[in-house]
């Protein structure tokens, strides 16, 4: 198998298609009155903020999420109008920026609800806000037992309109019981909110929460960013395994073949010696495309459909591993895949992040901007 068009030497391979068939899986899977919050945020994970988003708006996707400004800006240029949430907070200087480009930003306390509302008074604007609710995450949002505080300095913020209310589950992919918890201190939260609910966006489930979605309640949107590139955070659930297709595929080549006698050392720091008699290849990708020196003497990674192992340290921009199983002999500039199909032999996200001890959202946002991003549509993965 050949690198695609240009003579690529670590690349990703991103199917769209399969993008928009999760999509409609995901959303045939959910009650039907719930919105679709995409979260784009990392550049789409790592899959390019452009062609992803893009793809998620022709798919009838309800809303957006990023992580900060920049972000938001690149997606305004992308669509205008569609809503987006900024979730993380954002700094007192980004304040102006955000009131123009007429986001949503999701505020955590008081002092955030004073500040924009002193910025959208001075801009003549009104401005939806969402506000986020601690329930047991330890990081943003105002701490659930405290959130009568935020909604008296909403009261006296009419600059601002109340558009949602949010909170985000630390464990809902591990421990249920917490979750029921978190949820429960939401729903406490929401009771003297001064609107309807029925005219805000309530959410609290990311991918691993709605595939526990509870029946009834008031939340009626949920915020997708994993599960929509085709990976489960956790098992069991509304969706099925074959449902949910990869969109991302990770490749580099073969840039050398050699034959080295047993005893010889690997890779620096001399951290594999060979056994026996080999032949090893050196691959055209390391560190800097986004292969972690944890792969180092862990790794696999699939040849003519073979596993392969990785042997030796991970370099910043070679990794080696043994081909001496393979018959006839590997050529330079065959394919090797880290993520992906290779005849009837896969190899998933998940496996990558087990061998290098990382999750697989890390695995996605760890691909470098040299890892070249090749989009198609219906080819799988």
């Amino acid at each position: 198998m050949r690198a695609p068009g240009e003579q690529l030497r670590a690349w990703a391979r991103v199917n769209l298609g399969a993008l928009e068939r999760n999509l409609r899986a995901i959303r045939a899977a959910m009650p039907a009155h719930l919105r679709y919050i995409g979260v784009v945020k990392a550049n789409a994970y790592g899959h390019g903020l452009a062609p992803v988003v893009t793809r998620l708006m022709r798919s009838e996707a309800d809303a957006f999420a990023v992580a900060n400004l920049d972000e938001a800006s690149r997606l305004r240029e992308v669509g205008e109008g569609w809503p987006i949430l900024v979730l993380s907070a954002l700094l007192p200087e980004e304040i102006p920026e955000a009131c123009r480009l007429g986001v949503l930003p999701v505020l955590s306390s008081p002092e955030e609800v004073r500040a924009f509302a002193a910025e959208a008074a001075r801009q003549g604007i009104t401005l939806p806000v969402h506000l986020k609710i601690d329930t047991g995450m330890g990081r943003l949002g105002i701490w659930y037992s405290r959130f009568p505080e935020m909604l008296r300095e909403m009261e006296r913020a009419p600059a601002l309109r109340l558009a949602g209310v949010c909170t985000h589950f630390s464990s809902a992919d591990s421990d249920p019981a917490f979750t029921r918890l978190q949820r429960e201190r939401f729903l406490g939260c929401l009771r003297p909110l001064p609107v309807p609910m029925t005219s805000l966006l309530l959410h609290a489930d990311n991918s691993a929460g709605v595939e526990s979605f509870p029946d009834g309640g008031p939340f009626n949107a949920v915020r997708i960013g994993l599960l929509q590139f085709g990976v489960r955070p956790r098992p069991g659930g509304l969706l099925q395994p074959r449902d949910i297709e990869p969109v991302l595929s990770f490749h580099s080549r073969i840039g050398l073949v050699k034959e080295l006698p047993a005893g010889t050392p690997i890779s620096y720091g001399q951290t594999y010696r060979l056994r026996k008699d080999s032949r090893i290849a050196v691959l055209t990708a390391g560190y800097a495309d986004g292969l972690p020196t944890s792969l180092s003497n862990r790794g696999e990674v699939l040849v003519r459909g073979r596993r392969c192992a990785v042997i030796g340290r991970v370099t910043m921009d070679q990794t080696i591993i043994d081909v001496s199983a393979l018959s006839p002999s590997p050529e330079t500039g065959e394919t090797a895949t880290f993520i992906g199909w290779e005849g009837t032999e896969r190899l998933t996200v998940s496996d990558f992040a087990r061998a290098s001890g990382q999750v697989e959202w890390e695995v996605f946002c760890s691909l470098s901007a040299r890892t070249k991003r090749v989009y198609h549509t219906d080819t799988a993965v």
